[in-house]
């Protein structure tokens, strides 16, 4: 059986998995701890691949016994030679390395030994060194933190954090040696909102964009980052979440978004203390390659409501982590590339999303960095130089770096009626597909791909017709459709259908181009005619945001009026081009050719009708 065979064969398992911890009474040598047991085939198979990568399963040491000062946390980060998650004698410390608290940041010395400041309820956590690998959990999901909270957190209902008891004696950190890591070439993938309400749709993701990434076998070094959102409310649905993703050939992180919280957290302080239990810190920070990754947490929860329910958030990096960003960023050499991810984008086409996103551009002044986010189901390349006036209003008057936004497993909640495998069609708010963005570092440059749900990375093009006929359509079936979808519904007709009366209004042929930016370009050849150069919808200029049905992807616009989800109205990256008033009735064929800003190049084509309606 191939791997997605064992994985179709598999039913989504549900069992926990939580943060592995070696306790070891003081002055007492560790005996090596048999690794868990693969609870799947896939498993097992992705077990043997990451073995191949120089991944292990492993945990953080934790020695437990009296702290020396209980203000102060100790310990070693150390090559663990033999794999068995506990500093054996000859097993060397690592100098040189990043180690936090998530306020403070300090650098081991010569032998791998640190000393940070202890608080109560605090992870501590080690920045991956590139040439390393920390080790991962059964379900591949990377194992460096630990979390300091003596009586665990206040009742929630999900559990929150587990009670630590005092500081340990030390907390050590493995480290296995890995060529993978320090290779210049690197392939991430960032898999956002993956988004599960309940097992139905989780088996849609297990069976999507999911499957495609277990099929993957190019990231054993960068491993899969999880860009938040990844379950949808119910944290009860970790586990199924964990089990999906435990195939994965290199490690797992995870980024926390609005929808993986404690709702009856009382603030934000504990609201996310039951995915600090079972996936690690909020935000933190890696190398691979030559470049210098940064996860951090830009969702800041208002509270629970009276009733324990949602109480809201906000789109906010708190002044801590801003901080902690600086201290963080302080030890990173200029030449590295700084890849800063965050649950929601700091800015889309339609405006500046983080509050505060012009105090972290502030500390990004100089760096050689790209932004990426997720939370709006969207897919945008945004490049320096972009300017818009929304923007502007939130304090942003240009892009200096480029802000990608990385589509979702979900796309558009799982909605839209279900394709020919069984798979909702879930087209997003933009017209893109669901899938994942992969960003393919060489040293301390990158380019970006996004991937499309059981497709190739060639299928960047969506084409449509958008006729004046077709916006009243689309008009009279979302009301329709809000309406309830009482009587039949607006009928639409020939998509493809051009009339004379369409003609004498406002036609056009559209291009709905994946990985178009504002120095994309797209050119239209009609029945074979010269190539003409089409009008980018939203070009990054400075101008207001330009929106309405005369905007739209009528392509994906179109399923989802008759179905369910969003129908785009606005769009980063729609191009079109006004059909000729002077074309003959009968059929024609356009052919479009996409280049994007990097020279890719992508071409289909689209037949049309002229004749009466």
């Amino acid at each position: 059986m191939n791997p997605r065979s064992i994985r179709q064969a598999c039913a989504v398992a549900g069992t926990a998995s939580l943060v592995g911890l070696v306790l070891v009474a003081p002055g007492a040598a560790a005996a090596p701890s048999p690794d868990p047991a693969p609870t799947t085939a896939a498993q097992a198979a992705a077990a043997a691949q990451r073995a191949q990568a120089g991944l292990y399963t492993g945990h953080v040491e934790v020695v437990r016994g009296e702290a020396a000062d209980p203000e102060v946390l100790t310990g070693t980060v150390f090559h663990d030679k033999d794999e068995d998650s506990t500093q054996d004698k000859g097993e060397k410390g690592v100098a040189g390395v990043q180690v936090s608290n998530g306020r403070d940041v300090v650098t081991t010395d010569g032998k791998g030994r640190y000393s940070i400041p202890a608080f109560d309820d605090m992870t501590v956590f080690v920045t991956q060194p590139a040439g390393y690998q920390v080790p991962v959990d059964e379900n591949a999901i990377a194992q460096f933190s630990y979390n300091h909270s003596p009586e665990g957190s206040p009742d929630l209902k999900y559990g929150g954090l587990e009670p630590t008891g005092p500081l340990p004696q030390a907390v050590n950190f493995p480290l296995g040696k890995s060529k993978a890591t320090g290779k210049a070439k690197q392939s991430c993938p960032i898999a956002s909102d993956t988004q599960a309400y309940n097992m139905t749709e989780m088996g849609y993701a297990r069976d999507g964009a999911v499957a495609d990434l277990m099929d993957r076998d190019d990231y054993a070094g960068c491993g899969i980052l999880m860009l938040g959102d990844n379950v949808g409310d119910d944290l009860s649905l970790n586990p199924a979440l964990k089990d999906i993703y435990a195939a994965a050939n290199g490690p797992v992180r995870l980024a926390p978004g609005n929808h993986d919280m404690d709702y009856d957290a009382v603030d934000d302080s504990h609201a996310l203390d039951t995915f600090r239990q079972q996936f690690g810190p909020g935000y933190f920070s890696y190398d691979v390659g030559q470049a210098h990754v940064v996860v951090l947490d830009n969702i800041v929860y208002n509270g629970a409501k009276p009733d324990g329910k949602n109480g809201g958030y906000l789109e906010k990096i708190d002044e801590q982590q801003l901080a902690w960003l600086e201290a963080d960023l302080a030890e990173v050499p200029k030449n590295k590339l700084v890849v800063v991810a965050a649950h929601a984008p700091i800015l889309d086409h339609r405006e500046v999303i983080t509050d505060n996103a012009p105090e972290l551009y502030d500390v990004l002044r100089g760096r050689n960095a790209v932004t990426v986010g997720g939370h709006t189901h969207m897919l945008e390349n945004l490049l320096p130089g972009d300017t818009r006036a929304e923007w502007q209003e939130g304090g942003v008057d240009e892009l200096e770096h480029t802000q990608l936004v990385a589509g979702a497993v979900s796309g558009d909640w799982y909605s839209g009626g279900l394709d020919e495998h069984g798979l909702p069609f879930a087209y997003m708010a933009d017209g893109a597909r669901p899938g994942v963005l992969t960003l393919e570092l060489d040293g301390n440059a990158f380019s970006e791909r996004y991937t499309i749900r059981g497709e190739s990375d060639d299928l960047q093009l969506a084409l449509g017709v958008n006729t004046p006929h077709w916006r009243d359509w689309a008009a009279d079936a979302l009301a329709w459709r809000d309406g309830g979808k009482v009587g039949d519904a607006p009928a639409l007709g020939d998509q493809h259908l051009v009339s004379a009366e369409d003609l004498a209004g406002d036609s056009w042929l559209t291009t709905n181009f994946y990985a178009g930016s504002s120095d994309a370009r797209v050119e239209v050849s009609i029945d074979g005619g010269a190539a003409v150069e089409a009008e980018h919808t939203q070009p990054m200029t400075g101008e207001s945001l330009h929106t309405g049905w005369e905007f739209s992807d009528p392509s994906a616009a179109t399923r989802n009026l008759l179905t369910s989800g969003n129908a785009t109205r606005s769009n980063a990256h729609l191009w079109r081009l006004p059909i000729p008033e002077d074309l003959e009735e009968g059929t024609h064929a356009a052919t479009v050719t996409a280049t994007d800003h990097r020279g890719r190049e992508f071409t289909d084509t689209v037949r049309f009708t002229v004749g009466s309606r």
